[in-house]
């Protein structure tokens, strides 16, 4: 599967959480939830697009959209997807 920044991510789309790109906040990311292999799905977001909430280890969790291009993603292929593109 291909990984992508969480940004990248389709509304709703659901993924699970691959690694962190170089950043200060991973330690921040991971008491909030964050964890590799967590499933994630972006919910909401502001009407200017920043920022955005994100269902996370059974919770929401509002995130600017700087925070969340360092999340590293695995779409998962749905009943609907014949499948997700490389």
């Amino acid at each position: 599967m291909k990984t992508i920044k969480l940004t990248e991510l389709p509304f709703r789309q659901k993924a699970r959480i691959h690694s962190f790109g170089e950043t200060e906040l991973y330690v921040k990311l991971l008491e909030m939830g964050c964890i590799p292999d967590e499933e994630i799905s972006v919910e909401l977001t502001a009407p200017l697009g920043d920022p955005i909430a994100i269902q996370v280890a059974g919770y929401q969790l509002s995130l600017r959209k700087e925070e969340a291009e360092h999340i590293l993603v695995e779409p998962i292929a749905t009943d609907h997807d014949e499948y997700l593109p490389d």
